[in-house]
C-alpha cells in the first residue's frame, strides 16, 4: 500500500460533486458530522461496561468514544509528525492530517453497538443461532417467495456492533442523500478493524462489513489501494488499512485502563491494588519520579487519576513507536496483531496484568453480570417481537408493531434479508432506556402516561 493513495478525502456517495469551500478540511467536517448526529449522542445511555443509573460516574459509550478519540488524534499526530521526517515528500499531502482522520474514526467506532453493551450484541447473534430465530435459516417468505442465503444467514447469526457501524455510516437507511453520514474513503476505511466478510467470522465471531455493505467496502479498497487476500469464492477478504491499527490502539487503551479506575470509584478494586497495576507500567527512575508526584496530591482520587493520565502517555508512545518500526510491514499487509500487543517487555506486562485483572474482577462482578442478563433478555425478547412481525404482515399485532417504527428504517423492504436487516438497524439503535421502555410496553408492564 502507499501512502499517497491511502488518504483519499473523497465521500461515498458524493464522487462526482464538488467539494464545499470551507475552513475545515474534510476530515474535521467528518468529525463535526458525526459529533453532531443523533447516533453519537444516544451513546450517552448505552451501557460501557458498568450499569448506567448510579450516583457515582462512570463511562458509557460515549465518554468512550471521547476519550477514544482523544487519544486516537494524539496518535495520529505523533505517527504523521514522525513519518514526515522519513518521508518528507509527503508534506504537500493529507498525510498531515492523520490526527484528523484518525480521530473522526474513533469517534464512530462505537456507533454501531447495540444498547446493553457486548450482551446486547451476543443477544442478536445467538437468537438467530441457537434461539427462536433459528427457523429463518429454511424459511420462505409467503409473500415475496424469497429466502435468506447462506451468506446472508451468517450476517444475522454472527452480528457484530464493528460491522453495523459501518452498515450505519454507508446505508441510507437514515433518511439522508445516498450514502448515509456520507464519509470520506479514508475514515470510512480506518473504523473497519475485521477486513473480511460474516462467512470469516470463525469462532471469535468477528468481521467488517455485512453482505449489504460488501460492494462499498470494494468501491473503498480500490479507491484506496487497499490490496484483497487470497479468499474462498464468494467470500471477500483485505488487508487491514493501516489507520485501523491506531484506532484500535486508541480503543484498546482507552478501555482498559479507564475500567480500571471506574472500578476504583466504584470499590470494586482497593486503592493500594488500583496504584500497584497502575504503577507496574514504569520501572526505575521514571517509576521514582512518577509515584514523588502522585504522593505530592493529597487526594486518594486525584493521585488515581495522575497514574491513568502517566499510563495512557506511556502506552500512546510505545504504540507510536511500534506503529513506526513496523510501517514497512504494516504497509506491506503482512503485520499481525495489534500495537498494543507488541510493546516493550515491562508496559506490556502491566498492560496484561490490567486485563487479567478486569477479567477477574471487573466483568465478572455480579453488578456488571446482572445488567448482563437482563440486557441480554431484553434484547432477545424485542428481536424476536419485531422478526415475527416482518415474517407474518398478515397479523394484527405484527402491523401494530411495524407502524411504531420510524420511517427512517427500511422496514418493509420488498427482501426478507432487507427486512431482518432493518429490525436490526432499529434495535442496534436504541438506547438501554428506550429499549427497557419498549420491552416493558409491548409486553403490557406499564402504559403510557400511567
Amino acid at each position: 500500500m502507499d501512502w499517497s493513495q491511502l488518504l483519499s478525502n473523497k465521500r461515498l456517495g458524493q464522487e462526482g460533486q464538488p467539494q464545499r469551500k470551507d475552513d475545515r478540511t474534510e476530515f474535521q467536517r467528518d468529525y463535526d458530522r458525526l459529533i453532531f448526529s443523533a447516533p453519537f449522542r444516544r451513546l450517552q445511555n448505552k451501557t460501557q461496561v458498568f450499569p448506567l443509573p448510579r450516583t457515582i460516574f462512570v463511562h458509557n459509550r460515549l465518554t468512550h468514544s471521547l476519550e477514544v478519540s482523544s487519544v486516537g488524534r494524539s496518535l495520529g499526530n505523533d505517527v504523521s509528525r514522525l513519518l514526515l521526517e522519513r518521508h518528507p515528500e509527503l508534506r504537500d499531502t493529507h498525510f498531515t492530517e492523520l490526527g484528523s482522520i484518525v480521530s473522526a474514526a474513533c469517534l464512530a467506532h462505537d456507533l454501531g453497538n447495540p444498547p446493553f453493551g457486548h450482551s446486547g450484541e451476543r443477544a442478536i447473534g445467538t437468537y438467530f443461532s441457537e434461539g427462536e430465530g433459528q427457523f429463518l435459516q429454511s424459511y420462505v417468505c409467503r409473500e415475496t417467495h424469497d429466502c435468506l442465503t447462506p451468506d446472508q444467514w451468517n450476517d444475522l447469526i454472527h452480528f457484530e456492533g464493528n460491522a453495523n457501524a459501518f452498515r450505519l455510516l454507508t446505508h441510507h437507511f437514515l433518511g439522508r442523500r445516498k450514502g448515509g453520514f456520507v464519509m470520506t474513503y479514508s475514515t470510512l476505511a480506518s473504523i473497519v478493524k475485521y477486513p473480511f466478510s460474516s462467512d470469516l467470522a470463525g469462532d471469535k465471531r468477528k468481521f467488517g462489513f455485512f453482505r449489504s455493505e460488501v460492494e462499498d467496502y470494494r468501491r473503498i479498497a480500490r479507491e484506496l489501494g487497499i490490496p484483497q487476500l487470497d479468499s474462498p469464492e464468494g467470500s471477500f477478504r483485505y488487508a487491514r488499512y493501516p489507520l485501523v491499527f491506531l484506532v484500535e490502539a486508541a480503543d484498546d487503551i482507552c478501555y482498559q485502563i479507564m475500567d480500571i479506575e471506574d472500578a476504583h470509584k466504584l470499590k470494586l478494586l482497593t486503592t493500594d491494588e488500583t496504584k500497584g497495576l497502575l504503577l507496574d507500567f514504569f520501572e526505575g527512575a521514571q517509576r521514582n519520579r512518577i509515584v514523588e508526584r502522585m504522593q505530592s496530591l493529597e487526594d486518594t482520587n486525584e493521585q488515581v487519576v495522575y497514574l491513568r493520565s502517566c499510563v495512557i502517555n506511556c502506552l500512546e508512545q510505545e504504540c507510536v513507536r511500534v506503529f513506526v518500526e513496523h510501517e514497512k510491514d504494516i504497509l506491506d499487509g503482512t503485520f499481525q496483531g495489534a500495537l498494543i500487543r507488541k510493546m516493550s517487555d515491562v508496559p506490556r506486562a502491566a498492560y496484561e496484568a490490567c486485563s487479567r485483572t478486569a477479567v477477574a474482577k471487573i466483568y465478572h462482578c455480579k453488578e456488571v453480570v446482572d445488567i448482563e442478563i437482563a440486557g441480554y433478555r431484553v434484547i432477545t425478547a424485542l428481536t424476536d417481537m419485531m422478526v415475527k412481525a416482518v415474517t407474518s404482515t398478515d397479523k394484527a399485532f405484527s402491523q401494530l408493531l411495524i407502524n411504531q417504527v420510524s420511517s427512517q428504517y427500511d422496514i418493509k423492504a420488498r427482501t426478507l434479508y432487507g427486512r431482518l436487516m432493518a429490525v436490526l438497524d432499529y434495535i442496534s439503535g436504541m438506547t438501554d432506556v428506550f429499549a427497557l421502555d419498549l420491552y416493558r410496553k409491548i409486553n403490557g408492564m406499564s402504559l403510557p402516561n400511567i
